[in-house]
């Protein structure tokens, strides 16, 4: 029999490590503005994710294998490949933090694909929960609005779903019996990293020269922010509800704004505290773990996943115009 002290503590440390990756994530703006070439988002994307997918893939020393290869794919686009153009396209076309705003209803999008495709019936509270974290979001990063502009809120809502469906298909598929999340991370960051490689050279041209404070740049993005990052995220999926890593989301535009205040001058209006304390409070409610009814028991629902998970149960920075993740 279980001990429910032990399986709170063990989640509550998985949900800890997990938190890791969205709060790396809010660093991205303050590193990209301070370290590295002006607009040059599709390179930057590109950067983190081809050398970080590579590093893991030689770290792992595992390839996908039959119908890895396409699971593979399908996931390396939807939270990689399609998710950094798109966001990064809603954020130049959009008002300041409203992109960020548009992202931050990914609890909601993954809300309604985990009923469609793990079972998880979404409550009252999780709904509230996720309009409750949209709405801190907002007060946090909602800057003077502007024209609206069509393609940069398809492009933010298209962004969203694309993240929102890569995390759920990753929680539905789970992984091959005897590949970890290293491996798994190092599959989709370098199937990412290729299918953001053309569009990123035919978009911006050839790389831009690199100064010794870029190449340090690019090495934290590629290592810390995003090979770890990543590796912790997907970690975080196998072990944790769909639900409860996607709420860990608001983190990044927090962890943004302290950064902006704490080491690039920026003020925080008490509007915007009052904004983090909500979306703060929405993330801790976020993480209650959802019921599962005996009628769509987990297990069935993750046939590639391992044991363990199945008894366990793109963001960039989501700050301003210069939105990274």
């Amino acid at each position: 029999m279980k001990n429910p002290m032990k399986t709170n503590k063990r989640n509550g440390a998985v949900i800890a490590l997990t938190a890791l990756a969205p709060i790396s994530w809010g660093s991205t703006y303050a590193v990209t503005t301070e370290f590295l070439p002006p607009d040059r988002p599709l390179f930057t994307g590109l950067m983190r994710a081809l050398p970080a997918g590579l590093l893991l893939l030689a770290m792992a020393r595992t390839l996908p294998r039959g119908v890895w290869w396409w699971k593979a794919l399908v996931l390396g686009a939807l939270n990689i490949g399609a998710f950094f153009p798109l966001l990064f396209l809603s954020a130049y076309r959009l008002p300041g933090g409203m992109a960020a705003v548009v992202g931050s209803i990914g609890p909601l999008f993954v809300a309604g694909l985990a009923t469609l495709l793990l079972g998880e019936r979404p409550t009252r509270r999780t709904l509230l929960t996720g309009i409750a974290a949209a709405l801190g979001v907002s007060l946090v990063v909602l800057r003077a609005a502007g024209a609206l502009d069509p393609v940069g809120a398809l492009a933010a809502l298209a962004s969203a779903a694309s993240m929102s469906t890569g995390t759920v298909l990753t929680k539905r598929w789970g992984r091959p019996e005897g590949v970890g999340p290293l491996a798994l991370t190092g599959w989709q960051l370098t199937a990412g990293g290729l299918l953001i490689a053309p569009i990123a050279f035919l978009v911006e041209g050839a790389p831009p020269a690199l100064d010794g404070r870029a190449v340090a740049g690019y090495a934290y993005l590629a290592l810390a922010n995003t090979a770890v990052a990543y590796w912790l995220w997907f970690r975080g999926i196998g072990r944790l509800s769909a639900t409860q890593v996607t709420f860990l989301g608001p983190l990044s535009p927090l962890t943004a704004a302290v950064i902006g205040w704490a080491a690039l001058g920026q003020a925080l209006t008490p509007v915007q505290l009052a904004g983090m304390g909500l979306a703060f409070g929405a993330t801790l409610l976020g993480q209650r773990p959802p019921r599962v009814t005996p009628a769509t028991p987990v297990a069935q629902l993750q046939p590639f996943s391992s044991t363990e998970e199945n008894n366990q149960k793109v963001s960039m920075d989501l700050t301003g115009a210069g939105l990274r993740r």
